[in-house]
């Protein structure tokens, strides 16, 4: 559905929306002798007020899910973690095998397996980048992202966010295309484009790593870029271009002020920068919250090439209780590309005429 180009765009963007002026970029430099060590004792870049340097890429692939599966220990042993690793690497192996260039063609409409469009297109594992290792904190390999509640899943929804959620036919920020059913998602889910996800849309990243929280997103394009400076911090996103400002030593916008990404605020307590989340609006609505969904992100630099990013998920209209997670974000080399994608895409209009064109056909079974 997308397209990507290699371009500074993305990047010049980001730093256009905090006003990178050159008095600015001085102000804020790395400055090689200013380097000091963290309460570990790991060495860590730092800005020229003192403040730990931030700024880099990062990748965010990780094969550690948000939540853990039930009845698992919330950390893998060396052995379990190595196991489960190289299963991943022969399946992945395995898919990028090369194909027999005389094949026959897959039947008509597909051969009916789970995947796009019952495995008659799509990406391939050439595409695909989901991760290969286990995160690893404070040197254990974490089961999962979630780390409080202690059986690292998610809490229950209340009872009144159950109906609440029922009720809304909009997709939230965190949902996906459903790949399980290819070309039907259910009544309706096809009658108006602002029912399709936000990601299929081209408006935010999908499974929430445009944020906050940021989690990964299991898939593909897991950059993400740091540009701080005294006065703001953006958080680029490669996932369908988000860029979110956090402005420092601010107060939150009004209330009637809503954004999709919510206002974030920030400051330094110590050594690490807290993040403070607000003001979300009601067409994203992460994991089915409402409008007063609070979240708190704390970013850690753990040594010159890691940042420990935690974050906890405050709602009690959703959520009895808050809930926590947290995972290193390793630095990386790699070069950002833009997410050529737009609502305008021809893609998004052909995804409901196919839908026009199965009722017919539906239709056409019937009255034989």
């Amino acid at each position: 559905m997308c397209s990507k180009l290699l371009t500074g765009a993305a990047i010049a963007g980001a730093i256009a929306a905090v006003s990178l002026t050159p008095a600015a970029l001085a102000g804020q430099a790395p400055n090689a002798t200013s380097a000091a060590t963290s309460q570990g004792g790991a060495s860590i870049p730092r800005t020229a007020d003192g403040k730990p340097d931030l700024s880099g890429t990062y990748d965010l692939a990780t094969l550690t899910p948000v939540e853990r599966q039930a009845g698992t220990p919330p950390v893998l042993t060396d052995e379990q973690a190595a196991k489960l690793e190289k299963q991943v690497a022969e399946r992945k192996d395995y898919q990028a095998a090369p194909i027999k260039a005389d094949r026959p063609a897959p039947p008509l409409g597909g051969d009916g397996s789970a995947g796009p469009a019952g495995n008659v297109g799509g990406y391939n594992s050439f595409w695909i980048d989901s991760g290969s290792r286990y995160s690893v904190v404070d040197g254990r390999k974490r089961a999962s992202i979630v780390i409080d509640p202690q059986d690292g899943r998610v809490p229950q929804v209340t009872p009144e966010a159950r109906q609440r959620i029922a009720r809304n036919v909009r997709p939230t920020s965190d949902q996906a295309a459903k790949e399980d059913d290819p070309g039907f998602e259910g009544n309706g889910a096809y009658d108006d484009p602002e029912r399709r996800p936000l990601g299929e849309r081209c408006l935010m990243g999908f499974g929430s790593t445009s944020g906050p929280p940021v989690l990964p997103n299991y898939f593909y394009n897991n950059l993400h870029q740091i540009v701080q400076t005294r006065d703001a911090v953006v958080i680029l996103t490669e996932m369908v271009h988000d860029a979110r400002v956090v402005r420092m030593n601010a107060e939150h916008a009004p209330p009637t002020i809503r954004k999709w990404m919510g206002d974030s605020v920030g400051r330094w307590e110590g050594d690490t920068l807290v993040v403070d989340t607000t003001n979300f609006s009601d067409k994203t609505r992460y994991r089915g919250s409402t409008q007063n969904l609070h979240i708190v992100e704390r970013f850690t630099r753990v040594d010159a090439k890691t940042l420990l990013y935690r974050f906890t998920v405050e709602d009690p209209d959703t959520w009895a209780t808050p809930w926590t997670g947290e995972y290193p974000w390793p630095a990386t080399g790699e070069l950002m590309y833009e997410y050529a994608c737009h609502e305008g895409n021809y893609a998004l209009g052909n995804i409901l005429r196919g839908a026009r064109l199965k009722e017919a056909n539906d239709a056409k079974k019937t009255r034989q």
